[in-house]
């Protein structure tokens, strides 16, 4: 009985290497890649600027209507979501062949150093720039009763 060297074993599993590494890559890795980009792809960028008494939150969020996104706060926590509705359907005889465009929900969420004034804040969106105005809340600082 013969035993075959290391080399050797190598060099012939080599030979099916490629072809076996080709077939998992187009099964495993293309997809897991696919789904990071379009990940990338709904991402909600933003700034967060501090003037004063207000925080200034800049967030990117091209192609939306503003019927699309929706603000939500809770004390200190801010998050943003955008979800674009559906396009119209394709027409006769049309058939979708790939499409990266307006897919799926966007959520940001994100806590500044102090609760938000609720009542005062505001936002505007235009040119696909998301701006929110955020006044600080005024904590009331402890008081000293006089008593009588």
């Amino acid at each position: 009985m013969t035993t075959l060297s290391p080399v050797f074993a190598y060099t012939r599993r080599e030979s099916f290497n490629p072809a076996f590494s080709e077939l998992l890559r187009s099964f495993a890795a293309r997809p897991l890649r696919e789904e990071t980009a379009q990940a990338a792809v709904r991402a909600i960028r933003f700034d967060v600027a501090e003037q004063g008494a207000n925080y200034v939150v800049t967030a990117d969020l091209p192609g939306m209507r503003k019927e699309d996104i929706q603000v939500e706060i809770d004390g200190a926590r801010v998050t943003i979501t955008a979800e674009p509705r559906a396009e119209a359907e394709p027409k006769d005889g049309e058939r979708v062949l790939y499409s990266e465009r307006r897919v799926g929900k966007a959520v940001r969420s994100f806590e500044l150093g102090a609760e938000i004034d609720q009542a005062a804040a505001s936002a505007r969106y235009a040119d696909g720039v998301l701006v929110l105005t955020l006044p600080k809340k005024v904590v009331e600082t402890r008081k000293l009763l006089a008593i009588q």
